[in-house]
């Protein structure tokens, strides 16, 4: 299945003329649980594999916890230069642009994909809208969709 991940995000990156794809999937720990970026294409360094997040902490901590996804056209203006401690992939793989969406499989949140950009304004509102309209057949066996409220 690693191999699958690894083509799967490499044809989304080729699809959408991607800088980054990566996903992220909980990993249990000790007590916890924690997020782990584990698969990556066309990302600068390692670095990414070392990001260990909790849950409702950073970019893929807050997709999983909340189970909603996230666009930032513009990573300057949407998080002050003091604030970006709390987002190591952004630093890491100088994302400028992105959006993060999360992975369903049985009704639960069991990852984050993230997609980015390294200049500013390249995830536009209607690349996020093709993005997320095509991830039930982009990656197949898990689906993006916000869960219903009851």
């Amino acid at each position: 299945m690693n191999t699958d991940f690894q083509q799967i995000i490499s044809s989304i990156k080729e699809k959408y003329e991607l800088d980054l794809v990566t996903l992220a999937f909980i990993q249990p720990a000790q007590l916890e649980y924690v997020l782990t970026w584990q698969f990556a294409v066309g990302n600068i360094n390692n670095r990414l594999k070392r990001i260990v997040l909790q849950s409702g902490k950073g970019i893929a901590g807050s997709v999983f916890k909340s189970g909603k996804p996230i666009l930032v056209k513009n990573v300057t203006t949407k998080y002050p230069v003091k604030d970006l401690f709390n987002f190591p992939i952004i630093v890491s793989e100088k994302i400028k642009s992105f959006c993060a969406l999360p992975l369903y499989k049985n009704n639960k949140v069991q990852g984050v994909i993230l997609l980015g950009f390294r200049r500013e304004d390249a995830m536009t509102e209607e690349l996020y809208e093709t993005i997320k309209k095509n991830m039930d057949t982009d990656f197949p066996h898990f689906y993006e969709k916000e869960m219903a409220k009851n």
